[in-house]
């Protein structure tokens, strides 16, 4: 009966190269995320504003000209359309 048993390791085949990008990949994007959530996380001194002060405040007049020139993109046109009769 203990003749019957085998002991020796399971034959493992070797992984393909598209099971080793896949894997590479995997741990790539894992480490992306990670960075990401730590950018989340991590607060940045927010020193460099200080430093870059406008030396000329804007006046309502060119603020009002830049808002007017620029439409907004959700408003559409509105479609004439013909009366029924």
């Amino acid at each position: 009966m203990a003749s019957d048993l085998d002991f020796s390791p399971p034959e493992v085949p070797e992984p393909t190269f598209l099971e080793n990008l896949l894997r590479y990949g995997l741990f790539l994007g894992a480490i992306f995320q990670l960075i990401c959530v730590l950018a989340i996380i991590v607060p940045i001194p927010k020193s460099y504003e200080a430093e870059t002060e406008p030396s000329e405040p804007r006046s309502a007049e060119t603020t009002r000209k830049t808002k007017a020139a620029i439409p907004s993109a959700n408003k559409r046109p509105k479609k004439e359309t013909k009366k029924k009769r």
